[in-house]
């Protein structure tokens, strides 16, 4: 069964997805890979009681690491990536070749940066956190301009971006 229900967040309004167990999903409304939803889909917000609480303390700077039941689904080697993804800690950006050196395929940059596209559970599986290897922001699913925001979001104070 697939459950969702939207949340409104400071980069606008946000899909999030369960399988009843776990979030499944967290999409922008202009994301690539957005999901289509179907009818057979039930609208429950009372299944995301604690991803919603969390979402806000994070967008109030009052929260930097997650702690949900988390199931994203993709292929081996994406999961590979999803899971290094979470290793960035809150704050730091790492580049696409250093995820693909740190999975051990140095070779995958062009691979991951297509997995980190398809990261169905965007912000809480920091995707947003990889950057291109010349320190340039480069592709991101629900659009540079929130990237931007996001990185500048979790900057350290007296930090500047790339940008």
């Amino acid at each position: 069964m697939h459950y969702y229900t939207i949340m409104e967040s400071p980069i606008d309004p946000l899909l999030l997805t369960s399988d009843g167990e776990h979030l499944t999903g967290l999409y922008m409304d202009v994301q690539n890979y957005l999901p289509h939803m179907k009818e057979s889909w039930l609208y429950d917000p009372s299944l995301f009681e604690q991803a919603i609480s969390q979402l806000k303390a994070y967008f109030a700077k009052e929260l930097s690491d997650f702690e949900l039941p988390l199931k994203a689904t993709g292929t081996a080697f994406q999961e590979k990536v999803w899971q290094s993804l979470t290793t960035i800690p809150y704050g730091e950006t790492i580049s696409y070749k250093n995820i693909a050196e740190r999975i051990q395929t140095p070779k995958a940059v062009r691979a991951v940066g297509l997995a980190n596209g398809k990261n169905p559970i965007s912000i809480i599986i920091p995707c947003h956190r990889v950057i291109g290897a010349n320190g340039k922001l480069v592709g991101y699913g629900g659009g540079l301009p929130r990237k931007q925001w996001l990185l500048t979001h979790e900057a350290k104070q007296g930090e500047l971006l790339a940008g």
